[in-house]
This record gives C-alpha cells, structure tokens and sequence, in this order.
C-alpha cells in the first residue's frame, strides 16, 4: 500500500505566538510519526504554491486582492480568531497546494491513497472571506480541482472535525457533483449546520449534517456512521473521497465538548478507508483541520497513517472519554427520514 503524504515545514512561518492554531501543531504531528517510523513508510510529496486561476475557482476576485495586500502589512485580524501575517498568504498557497497534489496523486495512481499534513486549515474559509482560523479552503479547492481536471464527476466530503465545516458546505451547497457530510457538536462554532440545512437548487438533498449534542462520543459516532454516512455514501457512489480529519471533537480538545477517543476516531478512519476501498476503488484523501490538544492531535494523525499503510496497530495514550453520552437514537432517525435514508 503506497501512501502520498503532503506536508512542508515552510507553512510555519504563519504563526503567532500564544495563538492554539500554531507551529506547535505541525512540529506534534511530525514528531509522533518520526518516532513511530512512519514517516519513512509514507511517499513524501512536495507541494506547489496554489495558483491564482485555482484559488478562482473556490474564492472571490475581491478576496484573492485582500490576501494579498495582507503580504504587504504588518498583521492583520479577519474578524476576532484569525490573524494573517505577511507570511499568511503564502503559507495558505502551500497548504492548499498540499491537497491539490495529494489529489493528483491518488488520482493518476502514483499512490493508493493520501495524507496532507499541512496549516494553515481550510474548512471555515467561506468563498468571501476567511474565518476560524481559515485562509483557504483546502478541501473544496482540492474537490473543486479533482471536478476540473480528472474524470471525476462525483465526489464525497467527510468531515468529523468537532466544528461545522460552514466553508466546504458554502461552497456546494447549490452543487450535485460533492456530497458534504459532517459530523459536528451543535450549537457550535460558526452556528452553522443544521440538520435542516441540506442544500438548494440542484444540490438540494447534497448537504447532510448531523448536529450532534455535547458529550456524545464513540458509540454515538459509531451508529451514525453505520446508519446514516454508509447508506449516504453507498447511495451517492463517489469517484474520490476527501476527509477534512479534524481532532478537536477528542474529549481532550479545549475547543469542543465531544467525547471522541482517539480509538473511537481509529474506527471512523477505518470506515472512510472500508468505504473508499468498496466504492470508489481505495481513492480517499485526509486532510488535516482542527485539533488543538497536541497529544490527541499527532496520535490521531499517526493513527490515520497507520490505517493508510494497511497497519493493524492504534496509538491511544490518553485513553476512552470520561462522560456518558446521551441517546442519540431520535437525531439518527431524523438525519435518516430528512436524507430518504430509510
């Protein structure tokens, strides 16, 4: 099993200091797979700066202007939780780039599959502007080229980070060729992501969330999986499969109220893999989002790479969530008669 794992060390020169989405993220992430030895397993890839003519192809012209006079400043805010620096811009191009080149990769068949391990993340940036820590959105860009540039014509987003991706699901909301799932503590940061958001126009029923309340955890997302994104996905029989791997749902993570553990995030890596493997031929691309509890952050990335490589192993230092999880049964059967799923 060959696995394209994208990443660069020169995204961390978008950092400011004392800020949760930092440098310290990455350099978790590459540490906990240098010392399991699975960096040297993986395919290392290079990426390629994002061009202009791709970044139009998600973003607004006005918007693409406004990150580049960003360059030209001393440091800015786009709004009170994002902070762009000179050197924002350029490292947003890189990680972006990341996800384009994991895509081509999988999909001319220089590898079975990919991780991108890249910042800063992608899924809250809405065509317009920035937000939650966002400059790109890496994943729809990724889709979006996938869409344009190979013969794909339908592909399927997950999304399991613990906060809505507003971003991703902006972007196709009016559009059949991505189906975008997202599991999600709500309400929640951006407020978005409802269960009655399910697209409009021709992407109207394309559009699947399920608002999870807090506290639920592996068993809650184990059901979901079973009951609503497996029926969804099989259903939708996508070309490629995109993963926006976000580990801030850990019961850990200071930034959400989940209770996943990172064996519980093994088993939904292992279902998107199973997925992939029966739907569209092992074609399946985790991206890097959110995860601001370091620990839980590099064991989860290194569980994906385990999962990637056809490993039968799981690295859980920090062990099960520590609150009970409430009944979720009505949510499911209302996400499954709201998506004609039953």
């Amino acid at each position: 099993m060959t696995t394209a794992y994208v990443t660069d060390n020169r995204v961390n020169a978008h950092t400011l200091n004392g800020h949760m989405e930092s440098a310290d993220r990455l350099e978790a992430v590459h540490r906990a797979l240098d010392e399991a030895g699975v960096t040297e397993r993986l395919c290392a890839l290079a990426p390629e700066p994002i061009r202009d003519e791709l970044i139009l192809t998600v973003h607004t012209p006005e918007y693409l202007d406004l990150l580049k006079w960003t360059e030209t400043q001393e440091g800015i805010q786009f709004g009170p939780d994002t902070y762009v620096l000179p050197e924002s811009f350029p490292a947003a191009r890189l990680s972006a780039g990341g996800v384009i080149r994991a895509v081509e990769a999988v999909l001319a068949r220089e590898a079975d599959n990919g991780l991108v391990v890249m910042r800063p993340p992608g899924h809250h940036a809405v065509p317009s502007m920035g937000m939650g820590f966002c400059l790109l959105a890496n994943v729809a860009l990724g889709a979006r080229y996938a869409l344009s540039h190979h013969r794909v014509k339908r592909v399927l987003v997950v999304d399991y980070d613990v906060h809505h991706g507003n971003g991703t699901q902006d972007v196709f909301y009016a559009d059949p060729s991505v189906l975008f799932i997202s599991t999600h503590q709500y309400p929640w940061y951006p407020g978005t992501g409802a269960l009655s958001d399910t697209g409009e126009g021709l992407g109207e029923g394309y559009t699947l969330n399920i608002p999870f309340p807090a506290r639920v955890g592996d068993q809650s997302y184990s059901r979901a999986f079973e009951s609503v994104v497996w029926p969804a996905a099989e259903r939708y029989a996508p070309d490629l499969m995109l993963v926006s791997a976000g580990f801030d749902a850990h019961w850990a993570d200071p930034l959400g109220e989940i209770q996943l553990s990172l064996m519980g995030y093994a088993h939904l890596t292992r279902e998107l893999i199973r997925m992939a493997r029966r739907l569209c031929d092992g074609k399946i691309v985790f991206v890097m989002e959110g995860g601001y509890h370091r620990e839980a952050l590099a064991n989860g990335i290194l569980n994906v790479a385990y999962e990637l490589l056809g490993d039968q192993r799981t690295s859980d230092p920090l062990g099960p969530g520590r609150e009970r999880e409430p009944d979720v049964a009505d949510l499911l059967t209302r996400v499954r008669k709201t998506h004609r799923l039953i």
